[in-house]
């Protein structure tokens, strides 16, 4: 089950959204994330959070028609999109697509990136999407084909510590078995030449940024 998870940051078009809905998909609004889930043309099924960025008429709106919301404290350890995340977990998803999380507020964005780090996420599959990048994480002996359009822009970043065991195929820079430094750039500004990149890991995490040339078409 594919859950769609709406933050409050930058809206995705409705297109960009609709590419990745299934029939079997559930829509999470993360507090007023559910703005950018209506504009999109997708009404979620629960809101989550403090509701302190979310309009009283919204939500008055929302609840008639059946919106199901769950409401925590302002005063709380974890952001709304992290218990957004952990919702769709506690739910059974199986796979989980983010969207709006970047925005102005750098420490917002930078947090919302390093959830795809929550050590609950391993073994399912989650991304952030925008208008034109998807990020994911690859953590310990893991492996993603990044589908995209020749002259696309793909960069990796070791998180935290060095990786080890890098492989990048189908691009134009490509690794094998290498180590990607922490704190440096190697990584950065590699080109597909493919339509499809490999990259896997074998030790370390290591975050993967696919920026297309256009606004997403295919997933």
């Amino acid at each position: 089950m594919r859950a769609l998870i709406f933050a409050n940051g930058d809206p995705a078009s409705r297109e960009v959204v609709q590419r990745w809905m299934q029939p079997d998909s559930i829509a999470i609004a993360a507090d007023g994330g559910v703005r950018n889930a209506l504009t999109a043309g997708i009404t979620p099924d629960t809101v989550i959070g403090d509701l302190d960025s979310l309009p009283d008429a919204i939500r008055a709106d929302l609840e008639r028609r059946g919106v199901r919301f769950i409401v925590h404290p302002a005063r709380k350890d974890e952001t709304d999109l992290e218990l957004a995340i952990q919702h769709a977990l506690e739910r059974g998803a199986t796979e989980i697509v983010i969207f709006s999380a970047l925005g102005g507020r750098w420490d917002q964005s930078l947090a919302n990136i390093l959830l795809l780090t929550l050590p609950d996420l391993r073994g399912v599959p989650a991304r952030i999407v925008d208008q034109r990048q998807t990020m994911v994480i690859l953590a310990g002996d893991a492996e993603a084909h990044i589908e995209g359009r020749v002259g696309d822009t793909l960069s990796l970043i070791a998180l935290g510590r060095d990786a080890h065991g890098v492989t990048i195929e189908g691009c134009e820079y490509p690794l094998n078995q290498a180590r990607l430094p922490s704190g440096k750039t190697l990584g950065i500004s590699n080109v597909l030449i493919e339509p499809t990149a490999r990259v896997s890991v074998k030790e370390g995490i290591v975050l993967v940024i696919h920026i297309r040339q256009t606004v997403m078409v295919d997933k």
